[in-house]
């Protein structure tokens, strides 16, 4: 009888990955079309993989806990004639041939990409600096790389070990400039062979690769601080109560909507502008964080919000959210004050811009100037990180400036 692959599907554009968390099917089990049979999490979400036909469970080739790229075997399921001819899928034997087919191909382009490789580093001479002397005597490296440079012969290696050149800046570099060589290290990973050590999991490759591209551009970041009280007692009177974050984020997209090229971002000579106020808004979960983004902030006031906002959050934690969910924003809302936190420095998504934090309100006594007298009232610290190619630090702090008045009018979200 023909056999039908189960095989992990393409999840997201940018996923290339996932790990398998629960078989939901047993060897000798039948399935339906479209029945999920393997719960799988990526670094966004925990969703399954379904069967492309009916038929029974023949073999299943993957565990849980480990992670499989896109395109992996996972089972093989037992099918009739007729469920290949009314589903059109492809039999496993047709699908081992076009793979073999694939891996042909790209052995072939991987042979002529190694050979073009080894004639460069042949060619390649390591050339040792020039010293000039300084006004003090100190002999000096004129004209160096410097350490942030890399061989070919240490990119190799980098790329069969799967490192980054962040991962090198616990490495102390004894070459040329500082530059850190294969020696440095092969001699660092030996001397950390025996420290305790864990897998990461996807949620923090992802949270990883996404903070060490934001950090390729110049981040500042500004605060000032803003009085809730009236925020507080606004939210009080209301049936569906909103959080502190869904005020921050409804002003921080009426405030945006004044100031449009402050989200925008740069790309070659160009400031690409939103087309849209569809802000995220980050959300703890296990080992890492999700941003769902809510979509057209600045056209829904606030009692429109709350139940979007709501199912959002709770199906990011539950690790629900579609590719859709996450896609799109030009800026983010962060609350770290739900950790009792008084102030931090948020980092934007490398695709955004901005980055918007609150911190935990505090009691603290504010001049009166109608009583001429203290009173207590209850202040947070607000903080924005940005991109300094795109946005000035008089520009940010207008911004900032905005926003507070808008908390200040909560009626008007």
């Amino acid at each position: 009888m023909p056999r039908v692959a189960i095989v992990m599907p393409q999840l997201g554009e940018s996923i290339a990955e996932a790990t398998v968390v629960r078989l939901m099917v047993a060897v000798g089990d039948k399935v339906a079309t479209d029945q999920e049979v393997i719960e799988v999490e990526t670094n966004k979400a925990t969703m399954g993989v379904t069967a492309l036909c009916s038929g029974v469970v023949e073999e299943l080739r993957c565990g849980e806990g480990v992670s499989y790229t896109v395109g992996t075997i996972l089972g093989v399921l037992e099918v009739s004639e007729e469920e290949v001819a009314r589903t059109g899928v492809d039999t496993l034997e047709s699908l081992e041939i076009r793979r073999l087919h694939e891996e042909k191909i790209e052995s072939s382009a991987a042979g002529e990409q190694n050979l073009h490789f080894a004639v460069e580093a042949e060619s390649y001479e390591e050339k040792v600096p020039e010293l000039m002397p300084t006004i003090r005597g100190l002999a000096v490296p004129a004209g160096t790389m410097g350490a942030h440079y890399i061989s070919p012969r240490m990119r190799a290696r980098m790329d069969e070990m799967g490192l980054r050149e962040a991962d090198l800046s616990a490495v102390v570099g004894t070459g040329a400039g500082g530059r850190v060589t294969v020696d440095d290290l092969e001699k660092f990973l030996d001397y950390i062979q025996t420290w305790p050590s864990s897998t990461a999991s996807p949620m923090r490759l992802a949270v990883a690769d996404a903070m060490r591209r934001s950090w390729t551009r110049p981040l500042a970041t500004v605060g000032t601080s803003v009085v809730l009280d009236k925020l507080l007692q606004h939210r009080r009177e209301q049936e569906k109560k909103p959080g502190l974050t869904l005020y921050l984020l409804r002003a921080f997209a009426l405030a945006l909507k004044e100031q449009p090229a402050v989200a925008g971002f740069l790309i070659g000579a160009k400031v690409v502008h939103p087309r849209s106020f569809d802000i995220g808004v980050a959300v703890a979960v296990e080992d890492g964080v999700l941003v769902p983004v809510i979509r057209q902030v600045d056209a829904k006031l606030l009692s429109e919000l709350v139940m979007e906002y709501d199912d959002l959050v709770d199906r990011a934690r539950r690790r629900r959210l579609t590719e859709a969910d996450t896609k799109g924003g030009i800026a983010t809302v962060t609350n770290f004050g739900t950790f009792g936190l008084t102030w931090g420095t948020p980092i934007p998504l490398p695709n955004e811009t901005l980055i918007l934090g609150i911190g935990a309100g505090v009691k603290k006594p504010l001049w009166s100037e109608e009583l001429s007298a203290f009173v207590p009232a209850t202040e947070a610290d607000l903080e924005m990180t940005f991109d300094h190619r795109v946005v000035d630090g008089g520009g940010a702090g207008l911004l900032l400036r905005r926003i507070v008045e808008l908390l200040q009018k909560p009626e008007s979200l």
